[in-house]
């Protein structure tokens, strides 16, 4: 029996129920094939489900998506961090709707805000059953163990990505690309994981060459990572004795572009003192200290600073938001640290 044989004999057994993923016989929705590889980008399967969820169950298709004004998908995205990704989602999705639906070669797909090569590969392959193989950080442990290819990565990438294509070519794969991408996915994930791959119940046990060598637990090589730059920030939490908090949304451009928060100061590689934060307070107020928050970024830590005031009535720039509708706002998970910060110190 061919590799890709004994994959998909032991992906027909053993293939995961997630909320995305159609069952067997049915015929997968490209909307939903679409969002769920957006939403996992860097981030987990588990984190995403509940997230996923509540965003199909507000935007059942891609045209209530596209429909949608972005605060509201912003809204719905807040917590999933990147969120350039919703962004292009919401930009996406319209230009999907405009065209009637998902183009369905990669050409196409690529051509989509917010889609690479990647996300093309996913969605071609799984939706449409084009013969590619997405080579996610699953499918790359998967490839360097089962080639022992032991060059460190990143600069490993595309020869996991030559590894990864030659198993597609197997005429078993290209009869069924969808399942095949998905069987890989799901070896990464429940048998070659990262700390102690299951050798033992894997389907491809005797054709894996890191194993034969005694090395795949070490697989795929990463060079050691640098130490992430910390910047500070300070941000100002006022309510006043209508119930209301003041935010304010951030630039359509850059991190967090489009998303609320608490009104601050800008982050940078220097604390703050409280004279110089306080220069940008959104109002003159009697500011004390509510805490210290910290969240880790791609590329750097952030530490802030909440300084909380009240004041009888909010009034000039921002957003006067009740606090019982905090969770309409498109609050990052930086910002709702922050909240939970001044709420905990207040009580």
């Amino acid at each position: 029996m061919a590799p890709a044989d004994i994959l998909l004999h032991w992906y027909d057994r053993h293939r995961r129920t997630l909320p995305w993923r159609a069952a067997p016989g049915e015929t997968p929705d490209p909307y939903r094939v679409w969002l769920s590889e957006i939403m996992l980008q860097q981030t987990t399967v588990v984190a995403v489900i509940p997230y996923y969820e509540r965003f199909v169950s507000r935007f059942p298709t891609v045209e209530a998506l596209a429909a949608a004004p972005l605060d509201a998908v912003l809204s719905a995205w807040a917590g999933l961090g990147y969120y350039a990704r919703a962004r292009n989602l919401h930009a996406c999705a319209r230009a999907v709707a405009a065209a009637g639906g998902f183009p369905r070669d990669l050409v196409g797909l690529q051509a989509l805000p917010g889609i690479g090569a990647y996300t093309a590969a996913a969605v071609g392959a799984i939706a449409f059953g084009l013969p590619a193989v997405p080579v996610d950080g699953n499918v790359e442990r998967v490839a360097a163990r089962l080639f022992a290819i032991e060059q460190p990565l990143p600069a490993a990438r595309p020869a996991l990505r030559q590894a990864a294509a030659r198993l597609g070519e197997d005429p078993a794969a290209r009869a069924r690309p969808s399942d095949f991408a998905q069987a890989l996915f799901d070896l990464g994930a429940s048998v070659c994981t990262p700390a102690a791959p299951g050798c033992a119940v894997c389907p491809w046990i005797e054709s894996c060459a890191a194993r034969r060598m005694g090395i795949q637990a070490s697989l795929p090589r990463k060079l050691p990572k640098k130490a992430r730059p910390v910047r500070y920030g300070v941000h100002f939490w006022l309510t006043d004795d209508r119930k209301r908090v003041l935010l304010r949304t951030r630039p359509a451009e850059g991190l967090l572009g489009g998303m609320t928060e608490l009104p601050g100061t800008a982050w940078r590689d220097t604390p703050w003192t409280v004279a110089e934060a306080l220069a940008d307070a959104p109002v003159q107020a009697e500011w004390r200290g509510a805490g210290q928050v910290r969240h880790g970024f791609t590329h750097f830590e952030l530490i802030i600073d909440v300084l909380a005031a009240h004041v009888p009535e909010i009034s000039g720039k921002g957003i006067a938001q009740p606090l019982d509708a905090l969770e309409d706002a498109a609050l990052p998970s930086v910002m709702w640290k922050c909240v939970r910060m001044a709420i905990e110190t207040r009580e």
